[in-house]
């Protein structure tokens, strides 16, 4: 790859994660990746400044703020902070600080711990709060103020000054987190009810306090911190330590752990101490701030396009452990896919206990040369998934095994796959045990065929037992040998029997979902099932027709054709046909009690498939539509709505969440 194929390259990626970060609040990538994206585009720009062009993530701060909130300008500009990512490159920074300000002599500093969390503006007019935003792209960020109002250590009204008069208008800035405990006990909440779980505090806190509906962000356990003032030239202030005692002073929250340092020595002995003590915060921090104390240095110094001259923000290494890795085990997935685990020496990481480790595949672990017996160093991902870093090879000791994925299946004995296209090896048996369990997992959940009473143990149970080889054997299990399962009462076996025979009905694009064929998720099943009409249909179709179906491509074709050409696939569906299974689509018999209305989703339903929920109002006889408009009749809004929300509510049309919607249809 050429260099400006190189730079253009890392701005895409960047620009991508930007929008997953800031926007959708669900990265994809840990903020050490990131960093190095950064820094590797920030060196070949600085290297090649012919290259530099205005639209370039190293010209701006982040990404521009969602459509669905009003646009709150900032003046002035909400800038990032430059990186430092050792103690030399602080030394550098004094230095450039020190050289612009004419060699002048010691520089006293303000550290501060660098809060994890979303960056807010706070405009107080007379004292009472007016508009409060995110910083968006820096120059314009938007308008959450009901959001923010919610989070009850957000003063709406600053305390009465002591002999200073307030400005008639302070633009306040600060950070909005989620403290950590708040944080695992809304991600428990998540979990029991089914829902996404966010990644980490910062995640959770941004995406609480960007929600259309002020409501759910008042249910969220969010705090705030406050560091500073968009513009300090009319308060009584000469230091930056001033200004974080006249927020103080004006009752808003200030972090207690702000030091004021004599020197840059002194600056970088307390961001030490910061990061040696990071585990104790009760919140997520990621390095220390370091900013020039004299707020007239400050002016001097001003300001680059993205950031201050006079602050930079010491970042700490993402937190990792060194443990031992104790032997590497091979997990076989539902599609068969064989994924090797590494098995360590227990050890905490982020609070957290690890054991466990996911190699990914054969070239990783070649490409890291991770043996068993290696002392290794691993992180949190993203502070989520843990992985492990690299192989401290000093430690080798000569005992350290080699691995190879087996060229057999762990489980099954199966004689293993592995296609030219992909670097997973896997298991070609259908009926591998490992298959067997994580098929019938998928085959019973909720948007398959909604078998319910069918948990994981229960299903490792007549997986093991063998009362199962396929899905299909589920429909050929009597009431009594469910009940003379371990843990089953008679009540219970009963109610299993009675949700299998009830999935009978559920309709061959559920089926066709529930059958688990690669690339093939349930709206791809539904178009299929729609255009093949049955299930001889869809058996029996070619590629050539398949890729003729609007949304078919190659990939998922040739899987489809694959699937249906085993003849696995074909006992399974004959037995599922004996059972009584319907091979039918749903067939929609249009009512009359919704005639003529027209309904709009938006968010995410608990017991319904957009396209479910969809179904049942037409079988009602009303309609659907992707967009609002004065015709709609009823807006129906799932967890995380988004802007149809917003301009129903604008527009006075009936809201109804999940609950109305089944009353309306019942």
């Amino acid at each position: 790859m050429d260099l400006r194929a190189r730079i253009e390259d890392l701005r895409n990626k960047i620009r991508y994660h930007n929008h997953r970060y800031y926007i959708l609040d669900d990265p994809e990538i840990s903020d050490a990746e990131y960093d190095r994206l950064i820094r590797e585009l920030e060196s070949l720009e600085q290297d090649n400044p012919r290259l530099v062009t205005p639209d370039s993530p190293t010209q701006r701060i982040a990404v521009e703020p969602a459509k669905e909130f009003p646009k709150a300008p900032h003046f002035p500009p909400m800038l990032s902070l430059a990186n430092a990512a050792d103690e030399n490159e602080v030394l550098e920074f004094d230095k450039r600080v020190k050289k612009k300000l004419l060699d002048i002599g010691i520089l006293e500093y303000i550290v501060e711990p660098k809060l994890d969390g979303l960056a807010v503006e706070l405009i107080y007019e007379d004292g009472s709060l007016s508009v409060g935003s995110t910083r968006g792209d820096g120059e314009v960020g938007e308008n959450i103020t009901q959001n923010l109002k919610t989070i009850k250590s957000i003063p709406l009204v600053l305390l009465p000054p002591e002999n200073v008069t307030y400005p008639h208008r302070i633009a306040v800035r600060g950070e909005v987190i989620m403290e950590k405990t708040d944080f695992d006990e809304l991600n428990a909440q998540r979990a029991r009810q089914d829902e996404p779980l966010f990644a980490n505090p910062r995640n959770a806190a941004a995406g609480s306090a960007r929600q259309l509906d002020s409501r759910i962000t008042a249910q969220r356990q969010l705090d705030a911190f406050f560091y500073g003032v968009g513009d300090c030239a009319e308060l009584p202030c000469d230091t930056h330590y001033d200004v974080v005692t006249f927020l103080k002073n004006a009752g808003l929250k200030v972090n207690p752990n702000i030091s004021l340092c004599s020197d840059i020595e002194d600056a970088i002995a307390v961001c030490k101490d910061i990061e040696f003590r990071r585990n104790e915060f009760p919140y997520e921090i990621d390095g220390a701030v370091i900013k020039v104390n004299c707020l007239e240095y400050q002016n001097r110094l001003g300001s680059l396009s993205k950031s201050p001259r006079w602050a930079v923000a010491y970042k700490f290494a993402p937190q990792q452990e060194t443990t031992v890795v104790r032997n590497i085990i091979v997990q076989v997935g539902r599609t068969g896919a064989l994924t090797p685990v590494a098995l360590l020496k227990p050890v905490k990481v982020a609070g957290v206990e690890i054991r466990r480790a996911t190699l990914h595949n054969q070239d990783e672990i070649d490409n890291k040369d991770i043996r068993i017996g290696d002392t290794v160093i691993v992180q949190r991902a993203g502070d989520v998934i843990p992985e492990v870093v690299k192989v401290i090879t000093a430690e080798r000791k000569g005992t350290e095994k080699k691995f190879s994925m087996p060229e057999s299946c762990p489980v099954c004995g199966c004689k293993i796959v592995k296609s030219q296209k992909e670097v997973v090896s896997r298991c070609p048996n259908q009926t591998c045990p490992a298959i067997i369990k994580e098929n019938i997992k998928h085959f019973v959940s909720r948007r398959a065929m909604n078998i319910e009473g069918l948990g994981v143990k229960m299903i490792n149970q007549i997986v093991e037992k063998n009362i199962v080889k396929t899905v299909a054997d589920l429909y050929y299990i009597s009431c009594d040998e469910w009940k003379n399962l371990d843990r089953m009462a008679e009540k219970s076996a009963r109610n299993i029997v009675d949700a299998i025979e009830k999935s009978k009905q559920a309709g061959l694009e559920r089926l066709v979902f529930a059958l688990g064929i690669r690339h093939v998720g349930e709206h791809t099943a539904s178009i299929v099932v729609q255009n093949l009409k049955s299930i001889d249909g869809i058996k029996n179709a070619s590629k050539e027709t398949l890729l003729s179906i609007h949304e078919i491509g190659p990939e998922v074709a040739e899987s489809i054709t694959d699937f249906f050409n085993q003849e696995t696939t074909i006992n399974i569906i004959d037995r599922l046909s004996n059972a009584g299974i319907s091979m039918d689509p749903v067939k929609v018999q249009k009512g009359e009690q919704l005639a003529g209305k027209t309904f709009v989703f938006t968010g995410t339903l608990k017991d319904f498939s957009r396209t479910e929920a969809a179904k049942r109002v037409e079988l009602r006889g009303g309609k659907i539509s992707s967009s609002i408009t004065g015709k709609t009749d009823y807006v129906v809004a799932g967890e995380n709505s988004g802007s149809k929300y917003a301009k129903a509510q604008t527009l006075g049309i009936t809201i109804i969440d999940e609950e109305g919607f089944k009353q309306l249809i019942s």
